[in-house]
């Protein structure tokens, strides 16, 4: 922040991500257009550290398209609230209490999640691939630094509003390198936290959670950052329910999908193809988020909005309960009848 970024903002993956979906030119909101080297690295950490550890395990295959979609509908829920579970922490850090029922909704959607895994929800088993299919994310990141660093010219850059914040170049892509590699070994998600202590009652993830506050929170109190209250904080609104209802939407689909939007850049720079397929995911729902009005602005949320808010829940539903064990046990055993 105090380097370029947008206030009150550090890593966030929706909004980054987001932001890279309008440099490519896949939605023409043109405050929101930048290239994010922190995405890059946090990728980029992850397959180093991965591949340095053994850990590198190209798989893919598990419900592609739900996967897909799933991912799509999480960037909804974010852009809604505007932020992801991370800035979420990150704003509530910075003293912004409009983030306070977003943080309750979370905790509501991933308990409602965690309830579809107890009675059954899985989207089936991945499978080894070869090890071009667990190289792809890491290319396309490559891709996307060598564009940024070297053919700028046919990227597209807002010069005004939060896209054309940020910090150097390489100070961006540092950053993501060491969070990428300090998230790869420490497992860190924003829901598989939450989800554990509701499921297992283990507290371990969960620490990272606690860990990140604290350090943003003694960081923005040092800086003079720290802004308590609910009115004047930085790309936030006030609609306080819809912001509880998006962040529940994304609670649900992180436990659907088996990891927050961090936790999928993670897999996706580790080899795991479904990761992948969740992080293009999010991609092309950042830009439909912009293309169809469903993202939020600091006025708040549009019928549109409001409107997506209610499909995605719908789709959720009806794609837990399709996806539930025995349902598919059931429908096997009328086929073999």
């Amino acid at each position: 922040m105090l380097l370029g970024n947008p206030d009150n903002m550090g890593f966030c993956i929706a909004c980054f991500l987001r932001d890279i979906a309008g440099s490519l030119g896949m939605h023409q909101a043109s405050v929101v257009q930048y290239i994010r080297p922190e995405v890059i690295g946090l990728i980029l950490g992850a397959f180093i550290i991965s591949k340095a550890n053994g850990e590198f395990r190209p798989t893919a295959g598990s419900a592609t398209a739900t996967r897909f979609l799933l991912a799509v509908f999480i960037m909804f829920g974010a852009l809604i609230f505007l932020g992801c579970p991370l800035r979420m922490v990150l704003r509530l850090a910075g003293g912004d209490l409009t983030s306070l029922p977003a943080f309750l909704g979370f905790i509501v959607g991933i308990i409602i999640g965690t309830e579809f895994l107890k009675n059954g929800f899985n989207l089936g088993r991945s499978y080894r691939q070869s090890s071009f299919e667990g190289y792809i994310a890491p290319l396309t990141s490559v891709v996307l630094l060598l564009l940024l660093i070297m053919a700028p010219g046919v990227l597209i850059f807002s010069q005004e509003g939060p896209g054309s914040l940020s910090a150097p170049i390489v100070v961006s892509l540092i950053a993501g390198l060491v969070g990428g590699a300090l998230a790869q070994r420490s497992r860190l998600c924003m829901a598989g936290g939450i989800r554990d202590i509701y499921l297992i009652r283990d507290f371990t993830l969960f620490t990272g959670f606690i860990f990140i506050f604290i350090v943003a929170l003694v960081f923005n109190l040092i800086a003079g950052q720290f802004q308590l209250g609910f009115e004047g904080q930085p790309v936030a609104h006030t609609d306080h329910l819809l912001s509880f209802l998006g962040m529940a939407l994304v609670g649900i689909c992180a436990i659907l999908l088996g990891g927050c939007p961090l936790r999928q850049l993670i897999l996706a720079g580790s080899g795991d193809g479904d990761g992948a397929v969740a992080v293009f995911g999010m991609i092309v729902g950042g830009a439909l988020a912009h293309n169809l009005g469903v993202a939020a602005s600091p006025e708040g949320v549009s019928t549109e909005g409001i409107i997506t808010l209610i499909i995605g829940f719908i789709f959720v539903l009806v794609t837990a309960f399709m996806n539930m064990e025995t349902i598919g046990l059931s429908s096997s055993s009328k086929v073999r009848q």
